[in-house]
């Protein structure tokens, strides 16, 4: 197992970024500056506010792709593990006809993410 908790996420970033990243972990100060540095809360909270968001951003930048059917903020989603969100589509058998729909899951740790790291 990898010591180093920013050796996955931050590999790309120069070595005095991620040394400074591991003193304000090692200090406990990383949530508190990023807080004090992203003051701005993204204001899309609930699954509706976030269908909306990432529909509109997907009438602008991606007119020709198939409509969502769900986008939500998926707990389950572990960022040490999996993905920070999922793109799946899913085919349920009804009556006699398969329907496919499209999901999008976003980890729920961007829920309350400052809106300048979430884009």
């Amino acid at each position: 197992m990898n010591a180093d908790p920013t050796a996955k996420y931050l590999a790309a970033y120069p070595p005095e970024l991620r040394a400074q990243v591991r003193g304000l972990i090692a200090e406990g100060q990383l949530a508190r500056n990023l807080e004090q540095r992203y003051p701005d809360r993204r204001d899309i909270a609930s699954d509706g506010a976030l269908y909306d968001y990432v529909n509109g951003l997907k009438s602008r930048c991606m007119r020709s792709a198939g409509l969502l059917s769900k986008a939500v903020y998926d707990s389950r989603l572990r960022l040490t593990q999996q993905a920070l969100g999922s793109h799946t589509v899913v085919s349920p058998l009804q009556g006699g006809s398969l329907k496919a729909k499209r999901e999008i899951r976003i980890a729920s740790l961007f829920r309350e993410a400052p809106t300048a790291l979430c884009g």
